[in-house]
């Protein structure tokens, strides 16, 4: 089945995919330079998450290190078999809070992927992590889709509905490869627009970056 919804996002869309399902608007992007390591596939596939990476943040006009000077690393990818594996990684419960908990509600609700970010103090995003696990689902789904879908939706601090139901990729024929979406790629651009600021819980940020959809080519 073929995916066309391509339409041009209004500003009540962009709005919309910043919006909480709680109510509140809460946008970031990343304040910091992005220094990605990745957990658990092979070198092979470490490549294809890596290129996707330096693809989606050479779209947004941000940058990449090779270190963060507070974190060594500051977007950690792990690939899992089993939720079960999280509590057995020797220090991960420093990096994410209430760790053991986490784990059951992931459980739970059978969940094949979790995204965790840190702030810094003006708000933007200074730290990701990423967790994958390889249900059928994601072993029937190319590398090459796994990584574009999770690096788009670690760009930005998207709301927690922004893509249920939906996905930022697109699949233009049967059989063929997934791509960003055009209007979601044109979002990112617009979004890390330096005019604009790297975090607000202020809905008229939708607008401004609404106005700036196919202008940051």
């Amino acid at each position: 089945m073929t995916d066309t919804s391509l339409s041009p996002l209004t500003p009540e869309a962009v709005t919309a995919l910043f919006t909480r399902a709680d109510g509140q608007f809460l946008f970031a992007r990343w304040g910091r330079p992005i220094v990605p390591v990745v957990f658990g596939v092979e070198d092979g596939t470490v490549s294809i998450l890596k290129g996707a990476i330096e693809a989606v943040v050479a779209l947004a006009g941000h940058k990449m290190a090779e270190t963060d000077p507070e974190l060594g690393a500051n977007l950690m990818v792990f690939f899992i078999r089993d939720w079960a594996e999280l509590t057995a990684t020797p220090n991960l419960d420093r990096l994410i809070p209430d760790l053991a908990p986490l784990v059951a509600r992931l459980e739970g609700a059978d969940a094949n992927q979790y995204r965790a970010f840190r702030f810094d103090e003006g708000g933007g995003i200074k730290a990701a992590f990423v967790f994958i696990r390889m249900d059928a689902a994601m072993a029937q789904a190319p590398a090459e889709t796994i990584a574009l879908s999770q690096i788009v939706q670690t760009i930005l601090l998207w709301s927690d509905t922004a893509f249920l139901g939906q996905s930022p990729l697109a699949v233009l024929r049967d059989g063929g490869p997934a791509i960003l979406k055009p209007q979601i790629a044109d979002l990112i651009r617009a979004a890390y627009d330096p005019a604009l600021p790297v975090a607000s819980t202020d809905p008229a940020l939708g607008l401004r970056i609404a106005a700036r959809l196919g202008r940051m080519q």
